[in-house]
């Protein structure tokens, strides 16, 4: 037999005609009934329709308020609002009661808590009426919209790829979310459209107002290791989307005394990160169906198909508050993985978790000993390089100065399977080098694993960063040649002044070689990297754009460098990008028929050909252009 009770005011009158023993007799005549029906609130339990929800059911709700235990509290039904967070989608409102609620309201991190009516499940609280409501007033996800909209597999498209700028900014991420993430927002866009049907107004508002006030129950956004200025930024960002970020860390060993298998109302992460920093946000369970587990209610970032790190959870207390109270909470062992992200719910199934991207940093000072970092990070086109580049900031911003001239050298690669490695090998110099040697090395990440062309795999980053307090800068003072007119098929020394940030002048001698076949005025160019390859796309009117992944790494791996000049043997003849790749040096027939011929793929003339091209190192960031011109006499 299923039953359920419930004590109203009515039973805490004052003893007139009722003594202690009756209202004692009363309340173990409650606990006998009821208990059947809390002996049957299985993972099992059978789905009850939203047709047979009426006002007036009084449900049994399952959350955790400290620690791993699940505990129990109720939710009177008030009504069914219809087409809130959708077309002909619904939800049902009620109030709930027990526990802390009472002092709490509705609590960030109860997404999920599943809600039983007769031993039958009906959803899961995911919504509240926003912050400062003086009530527990709880929006439930229906189960069985939960289950449809999570059945859809496959990968997400290119179309719902994100884009975010580095380096990163506050304003940036935050803009980024918002444009490409954009779910937070009232979910009824009409108050007529929000119908609370079989039910009175509640607190006094209209059926409407009700729909465009409901929010999703913010998730807790356990952050550890992530140090003040870093997690202000990344917080700023996630709070705009429904997250609620809070200190973290991983729970001390034989903290988590889980009570045997994962079961509905147990508290439930998603991972971001692992290993020497922790990220991840935090929810309940509401049904498990063999290994395929629901939760939250509401979409964590409505993502689509994901592949993030399903964990256990432990709640170290519920903090009240006015604004929104919050279970404080951190992420604890994978045990799965999440494979849906929409707009009801996020599902995954129980056991191996995903594969996560190893991150290996090797951070050398001239004040410190070596030190070495392990960190894991979600394979995932958005996260995936927000999070790296986060870990990879914060661990210099916490072993490192902030602010002040230093100098970091970065060194290393990223294995890719089926591909050639990238290699990194730069030097970031300044007053904050730091945002430049994180954006140096999650730049190519962002921009293969958000790539138009196919999926690629990212096995392993290895990266040795080499700190110094000191601004190793040099700028380029001077070029000439010793003889302003040089031969053809001579190799001549080209002289370069550099001056150094401690105003020493080093001089360097590049040997070039002028053609056989040059005559005629020509220039020697002699420019830092970034200021060639901004002067490179302008000459081509169009970025380089590569037609395939090797074309990416191979770009990638040729990218100019801040410790190097770049020398440049410039003539008069024309060539041309074509499909991403420089050709230079044409001659008039074949620039001719490209031109001509626009089907075989893009096509850029270039107006000065490159007759050589040489390097020199050196050991700073090294910044100026120079441009010679010569006068080469025939052979």
């Amino acid at each position: 037999m299923n039953a359920h009770f419930s004590l109203t005011s009515n039973d805490f009158v004052s003893y007139n005609g009722i003594g202690p023993l009756m209202m004692l007799r009363r309340l173990l005549v409650a606990l006998l009934v009821a208990a059947p029906a809390l002996a049957g609130v299985q993972a099992d339990a059978p789905p009850m329709p939203v047709s047979d929800i009426r006002p007036g059911m009084v449900g049994i709700g399952r959350t955790v308020f400290s620690g791993t235990k699940v505990e129990e509290f109720e939710a009177h039904i008030i009504g069914v609002l219809d087409n809130v967070i959708g077309p002909r989608r619904s939800l049902i409102l009620a109030k709930l009661e027990g526990g802390p609620l009472a002092s709490t309201g509705v609590i960030a991190g109860m997404s999920g808590s599943p809600v039983y009516v007769d031993g039958r499940l009906i959803g899961a609280v995911s919504y509240a009426l926003g912050s400062f409501s003086k009530e527990p007033i709880a929006g439930i996800t229906p189960i069985g919209e939960m289950t449809d909209a999570t059945m859809m597999n496959g990968v997400r498209p290119a179309g719902a790829q994100v884009h975010v700028d580095f380096p990163l900014t506050r304003d940036g991420l935050t803009a980024a979310f918002r444009q490409a993430l954009d779910w937070n927002r009232p979910f009824a866009a009409r108050a007529s459209d929000a119908r609370l049907t079989g039910a009175q107004q509640v607190a006094g508002l209209a059926d409407g107002r009700i729909g465009t006030l409901l929010r999703p129950i913010a998730t807790p956004l356990a952050m550890g290791g992530f140090e003040p200025r870093v997690a202000d930024t990344l917080g700023a960002a996630f709070s705009d989307q429904g997250f609620i970020p809070t200190g973290g860390g991983e729970p001390a060993r034989g903290q988590m005394p889980f009570d045997g298998p994962l079961k509905p109302g147990d508290a439930i992460g998603v991972e971001f990160v692992n290993g020497d920093l922790q990220l991840g946000g935090t929810g309940t369970v509401t049904h498990i169906d063999g290994n395929r587990v629901y939760a939250f209610g509401h979409p964590m970032y409505n993502l689509g198909p994901t592949e993030f790190p399903m964990t256990r959870a432990y709640v170290y207390t519920v903090l009240p508050s006015l604004f929104s109270s919050i279970k404080l909470s951190s992420t604890g062992e994978i045990i799965g993985t999440f494979l849906q992200d929409r707009a009801t719910a996020i599902a995954g199934e129980l056991g191996r978790g995903p594969r996560m991207i190893p991150i290996a940093l090797t951070l050398e000072s001239d004040r410190a000993p070596k030190r070495t970092f392990h960190f894991n990070v979600v394979n995932d086109q958005l996260f995936g390089p927000l999070m790296s580049y986060a870990s990879i900031l914060n661990t210099f911003s916490s072993y490192e100065r902030q602010f002040g001239a230093a100098t970091f050298a970065v060194r290393g690669e990223v294995r890719l399977k089926h591909h050639d490695a990238i290699s990194f090998d730069n030097v970031f110099a300044g007053d904050q080098p730091s945002t430049g040697a994180a954006t140096y090395v999650v730049g190519p990440m962002a921009a293969l694993m958000g790539n138009e062309y196919e999926k690629v795999d990212l096995e392993a980053i290895d990266l040795t960063i080499t700190a110094t307090e000191q601004p190793k800068t040099a700028t380029l003072e001077r070029v000439w040649l010793d003889d302003p007119r040089p031969r053809a098929g001579r190799t001549v020394p080209l002289k370069v002044l550099l001056r150094t940030y401690r105003g020493d002048d080093v001089l360097r001698t590049l040997p070039i070689e002028i053609p056989a076949n040059a005559s005629g005025a020509l220039s020697v160019l002699v420019s830092d990297g970034p200021r060639l390859s901004a002067a490179e796309s302008r000459e081509a009117r169009s970025p380089q754009q590569p037609r395939s992944v090797p074309q990416m790494i191979r770009q990638l791996n040729n990218a100019r460098r801040n410790n190097a000049l770049y020398v440049k043997l410039l003539g008069s003849d024309a060539g041309a990008v074509v499909n991403g790749e420089l050709l230079s040096s044409l001659p008039p027939s074949v620039l001719s028929v490209l031109e001509a011929d626009r089907n075989g793929g893009s096509f850029n003339a270039l107006y000065n050909a490159t007759l050589g091209e040489w390097e020199i190192a050196t050991d700073s960031a090294v910044s100026g252009t120079r441009t010679l011109s010569i006068q080469v006499s025939p052979r």
